[in-house]
């Protein structure tokens, strides 16, 4: 039983920080997902897979995973790095390649 401790990426829809300020604690799974051979979906058996505890700080999240006993691994969130470009850059005299329409 392995605690994954990370701060989850935002998702494609956000334009905010939304969800990517916090650290998330959540457990690794511990048997394979099956597919059910009625209906065809997804199940497991596997309850701690459910479980998703969220904290402000990752040290908060390691204190919490150490008192409790439980084995974690960190996952330390890159950086983005963004370039930031207006319309006007398309036109400017020192441009790579030629503008074309």
């Amino acid at each position: 039983m392995t605690a994954r401790i990370y701060i989850p990426s935002k998702s494609a829809t956000q334009s905010g920080t939304g969800k990517s300020q916090r650290w998330l604690l959540e457990f690794e799974p511990e048997q394979p997902r099956e597919i059910e051979p009625l209906m065809g979906w997804t199940s497991s058996g596997d309850m701690k897979s459910q479980v998703k505890l969220w904290f402000d700080t990752k040290e908060e999240a390691v204190e919490y995973a150490t008192r409790k006993g439980l084995a974690y691994r960190i996952e330390e969130p890159t950086l983005r790095t963004r370039k930031v470009h207006s319309y006007s850059d398309n036109f400017r005299s020192g441009r790579i390649g030629q503008w074309t329409h």
